[in-house]
């Protein structure tokens, strides 16, 4: 458990690192002349090099481990935006950022099948991954706020600077404290791993990846559109702000240990219908105070996005980790890269939370359709999608 202990400060000061540019990357942009169409096209880039890296990262980390793929994955990031910093033209913006998603891309699959190794016992696996999301969200609770104060009091270049130099710190500490684990056997007399499809992530059918690309296209629209809502240094603080809200409501939902002892399919469902419902009331404009629907909204990410990984161990069977986290961060990637692109180009049409709102459904529509026989103390999907 040392490892894990050590594992979760890293992230923690990796989430808070990213986090905080979440605020200031588009005025960033935007001072430099983007337009937003632009903007949704640079975020887009910087989910879809994602993509060979987390090809990459899902047959390194079942051969190499994750330890060489964490500690690269932070380094290179961190100077990146040490180049970043002095980026004075909205194009070289573009290729950096393309350049962080690559790198990044490799963090989270190495990250999740660190923790999944840890234990066999399908249960602490799910407080394991329980954990990650808790580390995540306290990182970004604060994160968006102190982005935007960093870069009201010290400017955009000398904030990255500092953020880049976070992030390396970070990474030569991971070197020392971060030792790989084999992985253990669901046989093991402790393990209990419940009833599921033949091992290997061949056993996941492929649709049951929409719902974590729908996710992650409403985060991508929410990211696009909250900073243009604002201008100016108080906007900015005010965007800070505003994230840091839906982190708050996601922390609430994840300290509720007992919704561990649900089924991550029946979390991941109902997660995923509530977030759904939220950002149609967003995009309805129902007579809430933004701050509450966003706390809302935050509350409904507690709830599904730990029980994601969760459901993805219990059907690969407990083998081939890098493989399974690689694909869900590939899902991932695709569905940030559709949200800013789509919120960019049709945000003169239709309002983009509406957008969120239809991609969630028809995932959560279709996700109950893929599983096997009555549904009871675990989750059966059929091998083919």
């Amino acid at each position: 458990m040392k490892t894990a202990i050590w594992l979760y400060l890293f992230l923690f000061v990796a989430f808070f690192d990213l986090h905080a540019q979440y605020p200031i990357l588009t005025p960033f942009a935007v001072s430099l002349g983007a337009a937003p169409s632009f903007i949704g096209l640079m975020m887009g880039m910087y989910s879809i090099t994602h993509l060979p890296g987390n090809i990459a990262a899902g047959y390194g980390v079942d051969r190499y481990g994750s330890r060489l793929f964490i500690v690269l994955s932070l380094l290179f990031a961190g100077v990146v935006l040490l180049f970043q910093s002095n980026v004075t033209d909205p194009w070289q913006l573009l290729v950096l950022r393309s350049i962080s998603g690559f790198v990044l891309a490799f963090l989270s699959p190495a990250c999740l099948a660190l923790l999944a190794r840890m234990t066999a016992n399908i249960t602490e696996q799910g407080k394991l991954m329980a954990g990650n999301g808790l580390v995540h969200t306290l990182a970004s609770v604060v994160s968006p706020a102190a982005g935007a104060y960093l870069v009201a009091k010290i400017g955009f270049t000398t904030a990255f600077y500092l953020l880049g130099w976070i992030l390396i710190g970070t990474a030569l500490l991971a070197l020392l404290f971060i030792r790989d684990i084999p992985a253990q056997s669901p046989a093991s007399p402790a393990a209990a791993v419940l009833p599921g499809p033949p091992s290997g992530s061949a056993g996941i059918p492929w649709l049951v990846y929409v719902l974590p690309i729908a996710t992650s296209c409403a985060q991508g629209i929410l990211s696009f559109e909250l900073p243009l809502m604002n201008s100016g240094t108080e906007g900015i603080m005010t965007t800070g702000l505003l994230f840091s809200v839906v982190s708050i409501g996601a922390l609430v939902t994840l300290s509720m240990l007992f919704l561990n002892r649900l089924s991550p399919f029946i979390r991941t469902l109902w997660g995923a219908l509530l977030l759904a419902v939220v950002y149609f009331g967003i995009a309805a404009g129902l007579p809430v105070p933004l701050m509450v629907m966003l706390l809302f909204l935050g509350m409904a990410k507690g709830v599904v996005l730990p029980a994601i990984p969760t459901l993805l161990i219990e059907l690969s069977g407990g083998t081939k980790y890098g493989r399974t986290f690689s694909i869900l961060s590939i899902a991932y990637s695709v569905g940030a890269f559709l949200g800013p692109m789509l919120a960019g180009q049709l945000r003169e049409y239709v309002s983009p939370y509406y957008i969120a709102f239809l991609v969630l459904m028809a995932a959560v529509s279709i996700l109950p359709f893929h599983r096997r026989g009555p549904y009871r103390s675990s989750t059966h999907f059929s091998r083919t999608g």
